[in-house]
């Protein structure tokens, strides 16, 4: 079987939740002999050396392409009425490569990663000459109509409409590929219920497949860390919206009194690309910005308490699974939860009010069997639910190729 692989940036190196997502299924793929050709566009030159590990390293097939000025490609979106998101991973070269390789060779499955790469599909001469093309999967991850719809709730104008416009344009991207692919699925079941809801009764099988840890990457330290005074962790890409919404909200609600309680208290922020308001915090009230760091493992070893204060988020955060897997307790918001297989009070703790999170510190704190009991509860969640393996056996079905579909 081979199966083309469309992701909206190399997945390599593994550094950051998408990529890390789509990293382990091209490996588990390539693990039960599946061929994969990956094609994705850059932006950055220094990208390509990317490419040439993925092929040295882990056996796949490469199509590359540079995109054009980010400037040219919204307006692009904007004259072809399609969203912002199809028009940013779009490129006309990558198009004509990924139609090369069609009507070269026999090509099983499509898996597309994110609806912003459905435009390859929908946009290939090659595909329409088929009599009999490819599976049709789409990896949606979160419901990305919804990610919009949420900042435009969250900014004012005039970007509250770009969002708005982003939403719905996004949306009706969504229902076509419900529509057109043979199947879709979704990182968390609550994603995917509400996929349902808003596609009523789509053409494609819909499903959720979720994230898993890799325990040779992610493992507790092998010294227990000190307990008495809070040392907290975050960890993302520091300028995505909903990671800096959830800092901030953190640093200038909840920090306040965390400090007041324990002035010894620490805060590391850990990622790449601070936004300036982020980077501020640098030195600030026990504040520690690392910016991009060659190894995060190091910070969950040295902390005692992950916090994860989202208030935009879809889909599943693996920065919560990469805590449970490094024995790390977290403190998250509601949404920051959502999706992963957890109880508050027994592997995690829950606060989505500032005086309820600084309570679910102080609760993990001041009982030391509480904290250890919080913690062996999500090692055991990790070990029982979060295997890749496991996790990733519902895409080989998905893409069996006696389901190839006649046009």
């Amino acid at each position: 079987m081979h199966c083309l692989y469309l992701a909206q940036r190399i997945p390599f190196p593994p550094n950051k939740g998408e990529k890390l997502r789509s990293f382990h299924q091209i490996n588990f793929l390539r693990s039960n002999g599946i061929e994969v050709t990956v094609a994705a566009p850059y932006e950055q030159s220094d990208e390509l050396d990317y490419f040439k590990r993925l092929e040295q390293e882990y056996g796949c097939h490469t199509l590359s392409q540079a995109l054009s000025h980010k400037l040219l490609r919204y307006m692009s979106g904007i004259a072809g009425n399609t969203s912002l998101s199809e028009a940013h991973f779009y490129s006309s070269g990558l198009q004509k490569q990924i139609d090369d390789l069609l009507e070269r060779q026999n090509i099983d499955a499509i898996v597309c990663t994110a609806s912003s790469m459905a435009n390859y599909v929908f946009r290939s001469t090659a595909l329409a000459k088929k009599a009999r093309r490819p599976r049709l999967i789409m990896d949606f991850m979160d419901m990305d109509s919804h990610k919009w719809l949420q900042y435009s709730r969250n900014t004012k104008p005039p970007m509250r409409w770009v969002y708005q416009r982003e939403a719905s344009l996004v949306r009706r991207l969504e229902n076509r590929v419900g529509e057109q692919f043979d199947a879709c699925f979704f990182v968390a079941e609550p994603e995917t219920n509400l996929y349902k809801q808003q596609a009523g009764n789509p053409a494609a099988e819909v499903l959720s497949i979720g994230n898993g840890i890799d325990p040779a990457e992610f493992y507790p330290a092998t010294q227990a860390t000190e307990v008495k005074t809070p040392h907290l962790l975050f960890a993302g890409v520091m300028d995505y919206t909903p990671n800096v919404d959830a800092m901030l909200w953190f640093y200038n609600e909840v920090w306040p009194s965390v400090l007041t309680y324990w002035p010894d208290a620490t805060l590391t922020i850990a990622g790449m690309n601070p936004t300036p308001a982020i980077a501020r915090l640098q030195g600030v009230d026990n504040v520690r910005v690392t910016g991009f760091v060659e190894d995060i493992l190091p910070y969950f070893h040295e902390s005692n308490i992950f916090v994860a204060p989202f208030r935009i988020a879809r889909g599943i955060q693996n920065k919560i699974l990469q805590a449970f897997a490094c024995g790390l307790p977290v403190v998250s918001t509601s949404m920051g939860a959502e999706g992963i297989k957890c109880t508050p009070g027994q592997n995690i703790e829950v606060g989505d009010e500032p005086n309820d999170m600084f309570n679910a510190i102080k609760r993990l704190m001041a009982a030391p069997h509480h904290y250890q009991t919080v913690r062996n509860s999500a090692l055991a969640t990790i070990n029982e639910h979060y295997s890749w393996d496991g996790i990733l056996t519902p895409l080989l079905q998905l893409l069996d190729n006696d389901k190839a579909t006649p046009q």
